[in-house]
């Protein structure tokens, strides 16, 4: 089970979440308005698609219908809510 504080960085595979924040402290301010501009705030339902094989490289997830490569700091920065399906 997820904890209700979790990063996107510890979703499962192709599981379902909402974004319930950012920690835009802890992000570069250029990091940081890429992700508003991919329309990434609190509430937009977020999906981990997938990981590097190796540890420490970037997940993929999907933004509304947008998929993306996050380097895993952003990704840890990215706090999510389950969703029920």
């Amino acid at each position: 089970m997820l904890s209700p504080n979790a990063s996107l960085s510890h979703l499962a595979q192709r599981q379902h979440a909402r974004v319930a924040g950012v920690d835009w402290d802890a992000l570069q301010p250029a990091e940081a308005r890429r992700l508003r501009e991919f329309g990434l705030d609190e509430g937009v339902e977020i999906e981990l698609l997938h990981r590097a094989w190796l540890g420490g490289g970037p997940v993929a997830c999907r933004i509304g219908r947008m998929m993306v490569a996050l380097r895993p700091h952003v990704a840890a920065a990215i706090r999510v809510s389950t969703t029920a399906d």
